[in-house]
């Protein structure tokens, strides 16, 4: 994986703003630490840093190719997993490659194809494209949203980036945030809408779009959306399908020259990958797996078992390590490094976030990146199979909003009145939710349960997925390590996003054509154990490192938040020990202890972002 940036300029000589590309480029060098790039030509500037996962030794970027006396460039951030057959399909078609990294395979796809070639990618990827013969750039997303890509137009500037702090680093784009910008943060936040970038100039490329920027300005459009279709195979056959689909996934995704590992939590998402991936190496003569887990100094002294987290992770971890004979890494950290990470953590996302659920995660990367550069990771199965427990609650499958976003009400107290009366954050959040509810692609006559679900499972898949997906981008690329996530290949996404209900939940287990699926791969104990997300601290020492930095935020008076918010409100709530510890505010993870630290991330961003508001 790697970072991208760049500007196109109509007019002037852009090479007298070569060290303001150097400057926007070096801002990414943690996505990349391997390499570094840029290169102008005409009002084309690209910069780009480089992870190197696939030919080391070539494929640097920008890459520059010359077909029929037109220049083509690209900057490219991603993994091509069908770069092999595009390759044969491009050399039968007379193109020739120096290289064996998918960058250039993809270049000579778009030569090809032009904007079309979105069409035969599978694989995760942001990426521009300087087009001569056209006189423009091409930039596209891929399908789920899994790598970031950003952009600007300012006066007669178009800036891109793989992150926010890229584009802010060009005098034309200011870190300046309106009313929509502070709803997302204050009411949407940590999740965002998808296309918002919050910043009052910066707008994020939505997942499965592509962009053309000419002389005539910004064209968008949709390459690819989920779609509603009959599901005719039965359960068996469904069964069948997604575990075909799921292990060429895998596999695909387990091609690397450099080492790969896997994220192991003892779940059923995380062991499946874990177990295939072992069965892969076995018959390929690859040796041993390494798998990584995560926990907290101290957290099984404090663990309780509540509804979102029925149980604790370590024994299921041994119980996987154990069968798959996997060369185990434990990981734990303790709360002060948990605490002094989420600065961290806010500039990865150059936006508040998943507080220690992120900083965590960040810490977590950074023990792996010492020993592999790419993780196999179980994100997204909840989204796409159905597993969270707002899939299975009347009272959140029918709350009229977002059933992540639980306390919207409290949310909103928070704020000062002044903030309240500007934003509007109810009825901001009310139309974020009915402009969700109205893309979802309904199918003729289907009606009552069947109903309900597509809708449900369109939004966690478009609109809280992303959130974790931003999560996990931001965090391993901040520490320069390349995180894959098969469950996010847009084949199974599709295909599960019109299995029925019923197939869904065969068993009547959430997730139960999976668990059927996967018969065999493992056993069944941990095929059957119940949902547990990813792990985070139960120390109260946490609560009360947050709470006690809210509360110095609060009394000082040059703390750039206490005009956006109720200061009395929230000592009200670091006052009470139920509000306090047990504040369920946000998903399944983020109560009394995330609200503390998230406002503590606003205030660290207002501050050093330099955010003006207005």
């Amino acid at each position: 994986m790697c970072g991208i940036t760049g500007f196109i300029q109509w007019r002037g000589d852009l090479t007298q703003h070569s060290q303001l590309l150097v400057k926007m480029t070096e801002t990414l060098e943690n996505r990349g630490p391997d390499a570094a790039g840029t290169w102008i030509s005409g009002p084309c500037a690209f910069g780009h840093r480089r992870l190197s996962v696939i030919d080391p030794e070539n494929g640097a970027q920008p890459m520059i190719a010359r077909h029929d006396d037109k220049v083509y460039a690209i900057v490219y951030n991603g993994e091509l997993y069908n770069a092999p057959e595009l390759k044969i399909e491009l050399q039968q078609r007379g193109h020739h490659f120096l290289t064996e990294c998918d960058t250039e395979v993809l270049l000579h796809a778009y030569i090809e194809w032009g904007p079309d070639c979105t069409e035969k990618l599978n694989g995760i990827f942001a990426f521009a494209v300087w087009d001569s013969l056209r006189d423009q750039v091409f930039l596209a997303r891929d399908r789920l949203g899994v790598k970031p890509l950003f952009y600007s137009q300012v006066d007669d500037v178009f800036v891109f980036g793989s992150e926010p702090k890229a584009l802010l680093q060009h005098p034309k784009v200011k870190p300046n945030v309106g009313p929509e910008g502070l709803a997302e943060v204050f009411i949407i936040g940590p999740a965002r809408t998808p296309g918002h970038g919050v910043y009052k100039d910066i707008f994020e490329l939505r997942p499965g779009h592509a962009m053309i920027y000419s002389r005539n300005g910004i064209r968008k459009y949709a390459y690819w959306e989920l779609e509603s279709y009959n599901h005719t195979d039965n359960v068996d056959e469904t069964a069948a399908k997604v575990r075909d689909l799921l292990q060429d996934t895998l596999e695909r995704q387990l091609v690397s020259d450099v080492p790969v590992c896997s994220l192991l939590s003892g779940g059923l998402d995380s062991s499946a990958l874990t177990a295939l991936a072992v069965d892969y190496y076995n018959r390929t003569g690859q040796g041993q797996v390494d798998t990584y887990s995560v926990d907290y100094v101290d957290n099984d002294k404090h663990f309780k078992s509540h509804s979102f987290q029925p149980g604790a992770d370590g024994p299921w971890i041994k119980r996987m390590v154990d069968e798959l004979k996997t060369n185990h890494h434990y990981v734990a950290f303790d709360t002060p490094e948990l605490v002094t990470a989420l600065d961290n953590a806010l500039y990865s996302r150059d936006l508040p976030g998943m507080t220690d659920v992120d900083s965590s995660l960040y810490l977590f990367c950074r023990e792996i990146k010492k020993n592999a550069t790419v993780a196999i990771s179980g994100e997204a199965a909840d989204e796409i199979f159905g597993g969270y427990p707002w899939f299975h609650r009347e009272e959140m499958l029918t709350s009229g909003t977002f059933p992540w976003s639980v306390a919207p009400k409290m949310r909103t107290e928070l704020l000062s009145p002044e903030i309240r009366e500007w934003i509007r954050p109810l009825e901001y959040l009310g139309d974020r939710y009915s402009d969700a509810v109205a893309e979802v692609p309904k199918l003729d006559g289907e009606t009552g349960k069947q109903a309900q679900m597509r809708v449900m499972s369109y939004l966690n898949i478009t609109r809280f997925m992303p959130t974790l997906l931003d999560r996990k981008d931001r965090m391993s690329m901040g520490v320069g390590l390349e995180v894959r996530v098969p469950y996010c290949d847009h084949r199974l996404v599709q295909y599960v996003f019109n299995i029925p209900w019923e197939i869904k939940t065969v068993g009547n287990r959430e997730k139960g054509i999976l668990r059927k699926a996967l018969e065999g791969i493992l056993p069944d104990d941990v095929l059957y154990r119940k949902k547990s997300p990813y792990p985070k601290t139960h120390n109260p020492a946490y609560l009360n490192a947050v709470r006690a930095q809210m509360l110095n935020i609060l009394d000082d008076s040059s703390s750039p938040i206490l005009p956006l918010i109720d200061a009395a409100k929230i000592r009200e709530i670091a006052a009470s020990p139920e509000s306090s510890s047990n504040l369920p505010w946000f998903g399944q993870l983020m109560s009394g202890p995330q609200l503390f630290a998230y406002l503590s991330q606003v205030n660290l961003w207002l501050r050093k972002y330099n955010v003006s508001i207005g």
